[in-house]
């Protein structure tokens, strides 16, 4: 089986499991207004609360939520792509699930952006330009790290090691389809993704007939981009190109 067959039959197989699984949970979609509220709510109540010296606990406050929210999120994808199903348990539930995993990658992360902003100093007018190519580096080399977060068991430094070797196996099945559906997105919406655990899209509170429905098409979009990513990483991160070679019932 040559790369191009390869190509066309993981992603023919991928994108009938994401269509069957979209079907079944369209409702998806609406959490990114659920998400929304949820961090206008959070940034109200440390306006109002956390002033003077309670300001320093605001930054933790913030990542521990934030975490919260992607774990959610996470976690429904986790029972579509698993059991084609989630319930407003899956949904309450989802919030701690995988909790502990994100905020630790979040801690490594602070830890290698506070190193970062110490060469960043050396790099003098050149820091700016510095920080962006790190910062696209980072999101095409961790770009599977949330499926590797919900799929796979591993640490939060596992997580992170292991995303970053399934990127140098299958960059090339990974970011086609990736970048082809992205660029959809970008059409539609004029949103460019550039935050590996982006749960949602912004609403931007634009009530018009035309921004609702922009709002609602990107939403429907990048919930089946999420659900897609998902199969496509369960069957690329469980199987090598040969094994897809002698099993062609994989993709049945």
């Amino acid at each position: 089986m040559d790369i191009l067959q390869d190509i066309f039959m993981i992603n023919k197989t991928t994108i009938k499991k994401s269509i069957k699984s979209f079907k079944k949970n369209w409702i998806i979609i609406f959490t990114g207004l659920v998400y929304t509220i949820l961090n206008m709510a959070m940034l109200l109540i440390l306006g109002t609360f956390f002033r003077g010296i309670l300001f320093i606990l605001a930054g933790f406050i913030i990542a521990v939520v934030s975490s919260s929210l992607i774990s959610n999120y996470l976690y429904l994808l986790f029972n579509i792509i698993n059991y084609d199903r989630i319930t407003m348990d899956d949904f309450k539930d989802g919030f701690k699930y995988f909790l502990r995993k994100i905020y630790g990658i979040f801690f490594i992360a602070w830890i290698g952006s506070y190193f970062l902003s110490m060469i960043g100093g050396m790099a003098g007018t050149n820091a700016a330009l510095l920080s962006r190519v790190i910062s696209i580096v980072i999101l095409i080399a961790l770009n599977p790290l949330p499926e590797t977060i919900y799929q796979k068991n591993y640490s939060s430094f596992e997580s992170i090691k292991y995303a970053f070797e399934f990127m140098k196996e299958n960059w090339f099945n990974w970011m086609l389809p990736n970048i082809i559906f992205y660029f959809l997105l970008y059409l539609i919406t004029n949103t460019l993704l550039l935050d590996v655990f982006t749960t949602h899209l912004d609403f931007n509170f634009s009530f018009t007939i035309k921004g609702i429905v922009l709002y609602f098409l990107g939403q429907t979009l990048f919930s089946f981009i999420m659900i897609y990513r998902g199969h496509l990483f369960k069957l690329l991160s469980t199987s090598t190109r040969r094994k897809r070679m002698y099993m062609n019932k994989f993709y049945n």
